[in-house]
């Protein structure tokens, strides 16, 4: 799978490569999937999930974040056939997705019941604020949809004094849901 190229920025951060790899894996993303990122910003996960995919639908909330997630795609090689919408979700959801990923905190409950009432089959989110992830454990559970939560930091080296020490990224929640967990 080729590397993700993100050569435009929206302000917000994208989700590390390494969480990425690891959410999606957990996700298991297939080529028969439609996959939803919810929240797109920078494209990250929607460019990732679309080398993965059969098919995507990007939705985010401001029309700048949007406008960097297609010029993110358009630097970027996938086969996926990919929809952006411009909507704050649960608005402009599809009803036949998948596999799931919130990209964000913003109405992240009215997603989740969303999910549940259509059938999402796998459902995650990415959190590094401690008591959005306690909110959203508790929803995921309060929804029947929790099956695991992650706690993961990653660190990367760089030569200090001739050596190798790291420096490490903030940590990283990791909350993954099936949708048949009822």
């Amino acid at each position: 799978m080729p590397q993700v190229a993100l050569p435009h920025d929206a302000k917000a951060g994208p989700t590390k490569s390494e969480i990425r790899a690891v959410t999606l894996g957990k996700l298991d993303v297939r080529p028969s999937d439609h996959f939803v990122d919810v929240g797109s910003c920078t494209g990250a996960i929607t460019i990732e999930a679309a080398q993965r995919a059969g098919r995507v639908t990007a939705v985010e909330r401001k029309p700048e974040r949007l406008e960097v997630t297609r010029k993110n795609l358009d630097a970027n090689e996938y086969d996926a056939e990919v929809t952006l919408r411009e909507a704050e979700a649960p608005a402009g959801l599809p009803d036949d997705a998948d596999a799931m990923f919130i990209g964000g905190s913003r109405n992240f409950e009215a997603v989740l019941d969303h999910a549940a009432e259509t059938g999402v089959d796998r459902i995650g989110m990415n959190v590094s604020r401690v008591e959005v992830a306690g909110d959203a454990i508790e929803a995921f559970r309060d929804r029947n949809l929790l099956s695991e939560v992650l706690q993961m930091q990653v660190s990367h080296g760089y030569e200090l004094a001739g050596a190798t020490s790291f420096k490490s990224d903030n940590p990283v929640y990791v909350i993954v849901g099936r949708g048949d967990e009822a």
